[in-house]
């Protein structure tokens, strides 16, 4: 593979399992538009469900604990009991999700990113899982090197080869309480909503929005995609700042998520909780001894992102 970011990397073939099981889902929301299958209390389990698997699952969960490990939960037990709602959502198993993204990030926008928007935003949205590249297949040692600190864990392990089964027990579970309405509302429609506010994160806040640091990726804050995901979209901040559990930076820039970790560090259920370093600002100095400083500095980093935070969990350095 050559370096150049405009290179297409070498495909794997179709992904058939996943691309299946989303399109079943894709269908099974269609059925939304069957006036007989509506219901208020559908509607609202929906709502409620997406937050719940999206926000508690996914972004506060699969992305902000298990990723870039912002905060801590005790007891241990109720990291599982989380990631099981997250694999509820159907994006896979936890250490498959956690492995792309730690790999995003420490490739973000460039020939090895995974979702990288300079192939496209269909790409960067969802067509990234349908034809992976060669090189990020879930296999053992992609795993072992994104992710050396979860494959050590049993729990997790034997939760991301089943993750499949999460799902389908809460699509079990809402049919049998409130019959198709709430299967079609509380599962599919639920479901297909919070995969696309997720993949917009890897492609809107990419290409639109506006930039608070100067990282040297894309990423952008996009104020309707941080209302969608619960704070996800001020993406330029988490680039920035990548372990911290805070995203929203300004007081007008709301973060759900980060309001859920502090109600749990509140009720001891959270701790450890990582902030964004604030440094003062640096005295007034002459041109020549402000270029002697920046030699140096560019010595001692060899190479790594200026504005970004704390480095990856991951098994081999970059």
């Amino acid at each position: 593979m050559t370096t150049s970011t405009t290179t297409r990397a070498q495909h794997n073939s179709i992904a058939w399992p996943a691309l299946i099981w989303i399109a079943m889902l894709h269908l099974g929301a269609l059925l939304a538009f069957v006036p007989a299958f509506f219901t208020w209390d559908a509607l609202l389990l929906c709502l409620v469900l997406h937050w719940v698997t999206g926000g508690l699952g996914i972004t506060l969960t699969y992305h902000r604990l298990l990723t870039h490990r912002s905060f801590e939960v005790r007891p241990k037990w109720l990291e599982y009991v989380m990631t099981a709602i997250g694999a509820s959502a159907s994006e896979g198993g936890a250490i498959g999700w956690v492995a792309d993204h730690r790999r995003h990030h420490a490739h973000s926008d460039d020939h090895e990113d995974v979702h990288s928007p300079n192939r496209g935003f269909g790409w960067a949205h969802m067509f990234w899982w349908m034809t992976p590249d060669i090189t990020s297949v879930h296999t053992v040692e992609y795993y072992k090197k994104w992710c050396p600190d979860l494959m050590k864990d049993p729990v997790h392990r034997w939760m991301d080869t089943y993750h499949i089964i999460f799902p389908i027990l809460g699509a079990v579970a809402l049919y049998a309480v409130g019959g198709m309405p709430y299967l079609v509302w509380g599962f599919f429609m639920r479901t297909v909503l919070v995969l696309h506010s997720t993949w917009l994160v890897n492609s809107a806040t990419h290409v639109w929005g506006y930039r608070s640091h100067e990282t040297r990726d894309t990423s952008t804050n996009l104020w309707w995609v941080a209302i969608i995901t619960y704070g996800e979209g001020w993406h330029n901040n988490h680039h920035a700042f990548q372990t911290s559990a805070r995203h929203g930076m300004r007081w007008w820039e709301f973060d759900a998520t980060y309001i859920a970790i502090r109600v749990m560090s509140f009720l001891g259920m959270a701790r450890k909780i990582k902030l964004p370093k604030l440094t003062h600002a640096a005295p007034i100095v002459s041109p020549e001894r402000a270029a002697k400083l920046a030699r140096k500095q560019s010595k001692k980093v060899k190479g790594r992102r200026p504005m970004d935070d704390e480095p990856e969990l991951v098994g081999a350095s970059r």
